[in-house]
């Protein structure tokens, strides 16, 4: 055979057969846009859940029990994937939304729980004190379904923004349908609202069916069923991506098998002990598993090559703990010395000193954290921070 018309035998890789289209990089953002909006959308999220557990404190000080039952679940998502989201979100790929939908369900999960503790606290706790309490209930009324169709796509595009085969382009559409009628659905049903039970929908409909009970029972469904596409994929891969989602399918297993004894099995069988002991657990596990999963995944096994940022936070995360013990350990230290000897308590040559120290300890504590982290984290010899600043 000539040489030029040499091929290379061997089935081409899943990577090969998805080569990105040019055309399809053009964003709307660009890099440092992306990141505003993401940090931004984080801030939010972790305002929103301070001022929903401020509001659960006050409340809980009034009543002595909790009101709004997902409080704990709504609260580790929205920081747990806010925070992971606004970090990776800007560095994937344009065609790829997995950290988008981590930046999505963090502010989600915030704004259940601050309509949640709002509505308990203006209704139950101390009615007439704030405002549209009624307008948060409603919100909580429906939110949490559009909050479980995220996590079902998160399953379903995880890790590379891709439908596992072309053959579950029906079942997402399936999923987008059912989000968008039980949403409609959930927020007319004349029933209790979700997590406040003391609290009937606002706008619901009477004479209409209560179909809250079918709305949990199809969304959270079709959530395990895209739980089960991501296993799916999991067996299908290979390699590197493999090691990249088996983390996150288990965690995504637990989540929505926890998810679906939480809210379905255990009120279908009345099984207090089910709930708690089982789903709640569960659940619990399977939120902030997602998250660390992802980490794990940017960290270790290098998913879309944003590691570095990763490192750098951490390794400059831990630097400034440490530099602030130092300083302040610094400070006081010398300012004891100085009032033994020369009876000063506060003096300017205690901060320039320490200031001193810092500088001088700055770049051997950069490096020696800086080749902590490769280890723990990457367990292979690399260039050091610095090296690969320069060098990129």
């Amino acid at each position: 055979m000539p040489e030029g018309r040499q091929t290379t035998a061997g089935p081409r890789s899943p990577d090969a057969e998805r080569s990105p289209d040019p055309r399809r990089e053009i964003t709307l953002m660009g890099p440092t846009e992306a990141a505003w909006v993401a940090w931004c959308m984080c801030a939010l999220s972790l305002a929103l859940t301070a001022l929903g557990l401020l509001l659960l404190a006050l409340g809980r000080e009034h009543h002595g029990g909790l009101v709004f039952e997902q409080w704990a679940e709504d609260a580790v998502v929205a920081v747990g994937f806010s925070t992971i989201g606004a970090v990776v979100a800007p560095r994937f790929p344009a065609r790829n939304p997995v950290g988008w939908l981590f930046c999505a369900i963090g502010l989600v999960g915030a704004v259940l729980l601050f309509c949640g503790e709002y509505a308990a606290y203006s209704l139950l706790s101390h009615p007439g004190t704030l405002l549209s309490g009624e307008a948060a209930a409603w919100v909580a009324s429906w939110l949490w379904v559009a909050h479980v169709g995220l996590f079902a796509f998160l399953g379903l595009l995880f890790p590379d923004g891709q439908l596992p085969t072309p053959r579950w382009r029906p079942f997402a559409w399936l999923v987008a349908t059912a989000v968008v009628a039980g949403s409609v659905a959930a927020a007319y049903s004349p029933g209790p609202v979700e997590g406040l039970g003391f609290h009937r929908n606002p706008l619901g409909i009477e004479g209409l069916p209560d179909l809250s009970v079918s709305v949990e029972i199809l969304v959270f469904g079709l959530m395990l069923g895209a739980a089960a596409s991501l296993l799916v994929r999991l067996r299908r891969s290979r390699g590197l991506e493999r090691e990249q989602i088996r983390w996150f399918a288990y965690a995504t297993a637990v989540l929505a098998g926890g998810f679906t004894v939480l809210h379905v099995v255990s009120d279908a069988v009345g099984a207090w002990w089910l709930h708690w002991e089982v789903g709640f657990v569960a659940t619990m596990i399977g939120v902030a598993g997602l998250p660390v999963a992802l980490g794990v995944a940017v960290l270790r096994y290098r998913l879309h090559d944003v590691e570095l940022a990763v490192n750098m936070a951490l390794v400059y995360g831990i630097l400034t703990a440490l530099l602030a013990g130092i300083f302040e350990v610094g400070v006081v230290s010398i300012q004891h010395v100085l009032l033994v000897l020369a009876h000063v308590e506060d003096s300017r040559v205690a901060y320039f000193a320490t200031a001193l120290l810092m500088a001088a300890l700055f770049e051997p504590l950069r490096r020696r954290i800086d080749a902590l982290v490769e280890r723990r984290f990457f367990r292979r010899t690399s260039q050091p921070l610095g090296d690969r600043q320069t060098a990129s």
